[in-house]
C-alpha cells in the first residue's frame, strides 16, 4: 500500500521476540530497599542471538523473575524460538544440587531434551566436538566475588574454547555480593589449581563481567576471545543485593557468602564449616573442641552426601549474627590451629592451593600475628588493584 510501511513476516518475528524478550526474559530482578532493578538492556545483544545456533554456560542461577514468577534462561530462550544446540554445566551442575567436588557425566535434559556438556567430571574445557554446530556462546552464572569460586574457572576455559574456536562469547553480569571488598594474598602460580587460575586475591571486588574482560585483555588464556560482557542496568558498586536464587547449594545466603572467603580455608582442614547442615558456611567446629558450648551435628543432606564428621557432634562458634566483614578473617583459622590436637595433620596438602600460596600456613605455624600476616599482601594488592581499574563497568 502506498505510503505504509509493510513488515516482512520474518521481520515481525524479531520484532515479537524484541518486545516479548523486554517484559519477560530480561525482568530477571533484584530489590533493595522496594527498588526494583533490571539487569540487562536487550538492544544490547539480541542482534547477536537471534539467528545462531546457541550454547549456554548455565546452571540453576541463570533465572529471571517477573514478579513472583520464576524462569529459567534456557525455556525462555526455547520457548521464543530460539535455537539452543547445548547446555554447559558447571561444579554441582546444571540443577545446583550436586556435593562440591562431586564429578558429574554429560546427559539430557529431561524437560528440554538437549545435551548437557559437564564441565566437571572427566573435563573442565569443552572441545571442539563440544561445540560443533555452535555459532555463538552465552555464558550466565551467579559468581560470589571469592577466587576459589570455581565458576571463574569455567569462564577462563570456555573463554579459551571459544577463541580457538571462533565462537564469539557473550557474558551476561550479574551482581557480585562481595564487590566493594579486596583482600587476600596473591595467587603464585605454583599453587594455580582448578580453585584458582589467574593471579587475582581471594576478594577481587569486581562482577564476572569485570573479570571476564581482565582474563580476556591480560592474556592469562591461550588465545584471546571474541568478548562482549552486557553490563546490569544501573547497578551500582555499593549495592549489596539479596539473591533469590542459591549460586550453589553451600552458599544458601548472604551471610554465607559473606563469610565464604573467611571460612572456605576450612575446607583442607579437620573443621567443619556447617556442611550436612541449614548453616554451611555460617558455623565451625570441631568434635575436639568440647570446651566451648555450640554445638552442631553434620548429617547428610542436598549439596552434602557425605560431610566432614558426618553423624558426629561438633563444638564451635555460631557465626550467623556477626558482623559483616569488609576482609578476611584469620582469627578463626588461626584459633583452630592453636587448639587442634593434632598440629602436624592440620593443614592438608591442598590448603595452599585456597590460600595462593604456601606461605600461609607457615606463617599461622610460626604464630606470626594476623596484622603481619596482612602486611605481607599489601604491596601485591596494590598492584592488583591498578590492574583492576582498567576493567571496571560500574561506579
Amino acid at each position: 500500500m502506498s505510503g505504509t510501511y509493510q513488515l516482512s513476516r520474518n521481520n515481525i518475528f524479531f520484532l515479537i521476540i524484541k518486545v516479548t524478550l523486554i517484559f519477560n526474559l530480561f525482568g530477571f530482578c533484584y530489590s533493595q530497599n522496594s527498588k526494583i532493578e533490571a539487569l540487562y538492556d536487550l538492544n544490547n545483544y539480541i542482534k547477536f542471538i537471534e539467528t545462531k545456533n546457541i550454547g549456554i554456560v548455565s546452571n540453576q542461577s541463570s533465572v529471571f523473575f517477573k514478579k513472583d514468577k520464576k524462569t529459567h534462561l534456557v525455556d525462555s530462550l526455547l520457548n521464543l524460538g530460539l535455537s539452543i544446540k547445548a547446555i554447559f554445566g558447571p561444579e554441582h551442575g546444571f540443577r545446583g544440587d550436586l556435593d562440591a567436588g562431586e564429578k558429574i557425566n554429560d546427559s539430557i535434559d529431561e524437560r528440554t531434551g538437549i545435551p548437557i556438556i559437564s564441565l566437571y567430571g572427566k573435563k573442565k574445557k569443552p572441545s571442539a566436538e563440544d561445540l560443533k554446530g555452535i555459532d555463538i556462546m552465552l555464558f550466565d552464572l551467579q559468581d560470589v566475588g571469592v577466587r576459589f569460586y570455581t565458576y571463574l574457572s569455567t569462564l577462563h576455559y570456555i573463554m579459551e574454547s571459544c577463541a580457538e574456536n571462533d565462537i564469539k562469547l557473550i557474558v551476561l553480569d550479574r551482581p557480585n555480593p562481595n564487590a566493594n571488598i579486596i583482600d587476600g594474598p596473591i595467587m603464585e602460580s605454583s599453587s594455580m589449581s582448578f580453585v584458582g587460575l589467574h593471579p587475582v586475591p581471594i576478594l577481587y571486588g569486581m562482577t564476572i563481567g569485570e573479570y571476564a574482560r581482565m582474563i580476556n585483555d591480560e592474556g592469562w588464556t591461550i588465545k584471546k576471545a571474541d568478548l562482549k560482557v552486557i553490563p546490569m542496568a544501573d547497578f551500582k558498586r555499593e549495592m549489596v543485593l539479596p539473591l533469590k536464587i542459591k549460586p550453589s547449594p553451600n552458599l544458601p545466603n548472604l551471610k554465607s557468602i559473606n563469610l565464604y572467603a573467611s571460612l572456605c580455608f576450612f575446607e583442607q582442614t579437620p573443621v567443619s564449616v556447617g556442611r550436612g547442615t541449614n548453616m554451611q558456611f555460617q558455623v565451625v567446629g570441631s568434635p575436639n573442641w568440647n570446651n566451648l558450648d555450640f554445638k552442631f551435628i553434620p548429617e547428610p543432606n542436598i549439596g552434602a552426601k557425605n560431610p566432614k564428621h558426618n553423624g558426629k557432634t561438633c563444638y564451635g562458634f555460631d557465626l550467623r549474627k556477626s558482623n559483616f566483614l569488609n576482609s578476611i578473617n584469620l582469627e578463626w583459622l588461626i584459633y583452630a590451629y592453636n587448639n587442634s590436637n593434632d598440629k602436624e595433620n592440620f593443614f592438608r596438602s591442598g590448603f595452599h592451593r585456597l590460600a595462593g600460596t604456601k606461605n600461609l600456613e607457615h606463617q599461622i605455624k610460626n604464630g606470626i600475628s594476623v596484622k603481619k600476616i596482612k602486611e605481607t599482601w599489601k604491596d601485591d594488592i596494590i598492584k592488583f588493584k591498578k590492574i583492576r581499574e582498567k576493567y571496571l563497568i560500574y561506579n
